[in-house]
């Protein structure tokens, strides 16, 4: 059997930020307001760590995050 590379995933300040807010319920609006950031800002940064932890959902993300000990 072959061996699988893991693949490292680093992913930002900002976007442990976000994570960190999903995990606490917030809504992107209002973590865009506690950053001072635009809604828009706060998606872009979950979007990329969606895609950095391979999950589909904001939920998946979280879990992935927490459980790799990004938060």
């Amino acid at each position: 059997m072959a061996e699988v590379a893991e693949k490292v995933v680093v992913l930002s300040e900002r976007e442990v930020q976000c994570l960190r807010w999903v995990e606490e319920g917030k809504s992107s609006w209002a973590i865009g307001v506690i950053l001072k950031v635009s809604e828009n800002t706060v998606n872009f940064h979950i979007k990329n760590a969606m895609r950095k932890l391979e999950t589909s959902s904001r939920t998946q993300a979280v879990v992935k995050a927490r459980r790799l000990g990004f938060i």
